[in-house]
């Protein structure tokens, strides 16, 4: 058992950790659960990094803390070989509370290990992150970022030299290097100035934003009617304070779209994220500014990425002009149907081709990519899986990536980025708004459309927040029941299979029979029920929630949402007394 008040004492007397830290946890000391959750273990460095509530201690994100996952990170570039450490590392940060502060301490702490580093002169997205390890040859990436997570967070997430976060091998190997690591002081750190001086330090901007611009453009569609139609969307725009700002102008500029408004209160960054409660396009709320520059302007659509542009929200206007918010799953499998049709209709769909979605994303992509006659490609929840996906199958096998999505916002076409890329996204929905705009649609009659053609797939998400210690206790304790309980039935939903991802087995409840599951071993159970319908719960990896994921489809939209609504019902009911919810 750890000795928190230990490692607390040691923080307040060792000269290593600066006065402000020091009179941070002074200011605490009388608080014992707050000590214990910022002392009873070390910030966990997941796959592909970590993230946090920003303070001081071994289980907050802080510069003490970035500096040891960066130099386990420098420790691993130095044991692998084909110069990686001259290859270097591209380090990028959004606008969060001292990102652009924990991006140089990285960025001294690898220079002081003589690995050239390039650090971005000012935020970027984190898909431009991505692109740049790959465009200057790097060996990895790091970008200071907690996304969507509310102002209190940051984070830190590791790219390899494909582009791709890291992957679970790759991540480990880093950890093991971390978990070496017992003494801060014996951290390598040098000054801003003795790191340009020795040639390691190059700062970049400009440049980069030049070429990922340009492969952009090479990914759009090439209809007439849809370029006569782009000067006529109005679109309205928020970064939600983050970092999107400038390159989704750009390339919506570039593109044609000049009647594009950006929400004045939300288009500079700001860390404390101060018009919304949290700066998720997920949340509706997120949306209440951009909604009424909408309303006033008559906009067509509604576009908001969050603070490291990798999630992408779209707002519609309907026939009533009132603004629809279109759901993950909804977006994605617009975005899907118009890739692939654009790619059919200028015969350039490969038979080789594959599309790529997480475990939990609607079920109606595969019935697009069933039409379309594309390979259908299902992983693990992660951009990071459909990255890797994408490295197995495109550039070293003999497929051809066409889309990917997740339901969680995240799209992704084309492979000089291999993440979720808030801006591709944001220029391929005014291109596909466009086009439907010359059809005379909107893109909710195109949603409409897609349902006729292939089915009503709703789907919902429910997540339970458990904060500290003893809610992780209690997440933990739900999945072991339900892994031990194999629930036979929720009401009048009979449970076919279950597929147990942490044991890597899928269970046949008629037959008894058990297969091997492919994918990574993690803790996810998903549930096959009857009429086409399932749901999955899984532990969040990256904040202290859990989430319920809930699909269903039927010919009928009626249909389909009382079926919803009734497994829902059912399923929240034992989830919630199992969590004491």
């Amino acid at each position: 058992m750890r000795n928190v008040n230990e490692i607390y004492k040691l923080w307040l007397e060792n000269e290593y950790f600066d006065e402000e830290t020091k009179k941070e946890l002074i200011s605490i000391k009388d608080n014992s659960k707050e000590l214990e959750d910022r002392f009873y273990k070390d910030l966990e460095f997941g796959t592909g990094g970590l993230r946090g509530i920003i303070g001081a201690g071994t289980n907050r994100i802080n510069k003490y803390t970035v500096r040891k996952v960066s130099q386990g990170l420098a420790n691993y570039i130095h044991q692998q070989k084909n110069d990686a450490a001259q290859k270097g590392i591209v380090i990028a940060h959004d606008s969060r509370k001292k990102s652009s502060e924990f991006a140089l301490e990285a960025a001294l702490v690898f220079t002081a290990n003589g690995i050239k580093t390039y650090l971005f002169d000012e935020l970027r997205p984190t898909p431009e992150l991505s692109f740049a390890v790959r465009f200057l040859k790097a060996f990895a990436g790091v970008v200071i970022t907690a996304s969507h997570n509310p102002k209190e967070y940051n984070g830190y997430k590791v790219y390899g030299q494909d582009g791709a976060q890291l992957s679970l091998e790759c991540s480990q190997a880093v950890l093991d290097e971390i978990n070496k690591i017992n003494d801060f002081s014996c951290i390598k750190v040098i000054s801003r100035e003795e790191a340009i001086g020795k040639n390691l330090l190059n700062i970049i901007g400009k440049e980069i934003d030049d070429e990922y611009i340009k492969r952009l453009k090479q990914l759009s569609s090439d209809y007439s009617d849809m370029k006569e139609t782009a000067s006529t969307l109005k679109i309205v725009y928020t970064p939600l304070h983050g970092s999107g700002n400038k390159l989704v102008r750009r390339i919506l500029q570039e593109k044609g779209f000049t009647d594009v408004l950006v929400v004045p209160e939300q288009e500079h960054p700001d860390p404390e994220f101060r018009t919304v409660k949290t700066p998720n396009p997920e949340d509706k709320a997120a949306f209440t500014h951009a909604i009424k520059l909408a309303e006033k302007e008559g906009a067509d659509i509604i576009i908001a990425t969050d603070p490291d542009c990798d999630r992408i929200g779209v707002m519609v206007r309907d026939r009533r002009n009132q603004y629809i918010m279109l759901t993950g799953n909804q977006t994605g499998c617009l975005l899907m149907e118009y890739v692939l049709s654009s790619l059919k209709k200028n015969e350039k769909l490969p038979p080789n081709g594959f599309v790529a979605k997480t475990v939990v994303t609607t079920e109606m992509a595969r019935a697009i990519a069933e039409f379309y006659n594309v390979k259908i490609v299902e992983v693990l929840t992660g951009f990071k899986f459909i990255g890797e996906k994408i490295k197995e199958m495109d550039e070293f096998g003999h497929e051809k990536y066409l889309f990917g999505f997740e339901e969680s916002f995240g799209y992704l076409a084309g492979t000089f980025v291999r993440d979720k890329d808030g801006v591709v996204s944001s220029m391929l929905i005014a291109d596909m708004a466009a086009l439907y705009k010359a059809r005379g649609m909107t893109l909710l009659e195109g949603l409409e459309e897609l349902y006729r053609k292939y089915g009503y797939y709703l789907e919902e998400v429910k997540s339970y927040t458990l904060k500290g210690k003893e809610g992780i206790e209690r997440i933990e304790a739900c999945m072991n029941e339900l892994r031990e309980l194999k629930p036979s039935g929720f009401n009048s939903f009979k449970v076919k299979a279950i597929r147990d991802y942490l044991l890597k087995k899928r269970i046949d409840l008629d037959s008894g029979n058990e297969e091997s599951l492919m994918l990574p071993s993690s803790n996810v159970l998903y549930y096959e029920l009857e009429e086409s319908c399932w749901f999955c719960i899984r532990p969040s990896g990256t904040e202290p929630k859990i989430k319920v994921y809930f699909g269903v489809s039927s010919s009928e939209l009626n249909s389909s949402k009382e079926k919803l609504e009734e497994l829902k019902n059912s399923v929240i009911y034992v989830v919630g007394k199992l969590l004491g919810v």
